[in-house]
């Protein structure tokens, strides 16, 4: 029961953050390209994971939702890794950055 309301109270938590979103702020695909580019290979602590995703404006809390959708692993070493999903999509988000950048 208690697994079930902090699920329930990190989604309030979400929600709470989207709809009081500065409109000045970044969108939310942006924020990604941006937390995953900073991120890089490189493993991160919890705590060095929780302040990226701040820092990007995320809940700490989203780096769950990134584990369970296969965005970011755990290792053996106890660091957060990107996974090559999120890699690959960070390099095909690039290519089509520049795609449209002579348009």
């Amino acid at each position: 029961m208690a697994a079930a309301l902090r699920q329930i109270s990190a989604g309030f938590a979400a929600l709470a953050d989207a709809i009081s979103a500065d409109p000045a702020e970044a969108p939310a695909e942006s924020r990604y390209r941006s937390l995953i580019s900073e991120w890089g290979e490189r493993g991160l602590t919890r705590a060095e994971a929780s302040a990226l995703f701040r820092k990007h404006g995320f809940s700490p809390q989203a780096a769950g939702g990134w584990a369970r959708g296969d965005w970011l692993e755990v290792r053996e070493d106890g660091r957060r890794y990107l996974t090559d999903r999120s890699l690959h999509w960070l390099t095909q988000e690039g290519a089509s950055d520049d795609s449209g950048a002579d348009d």
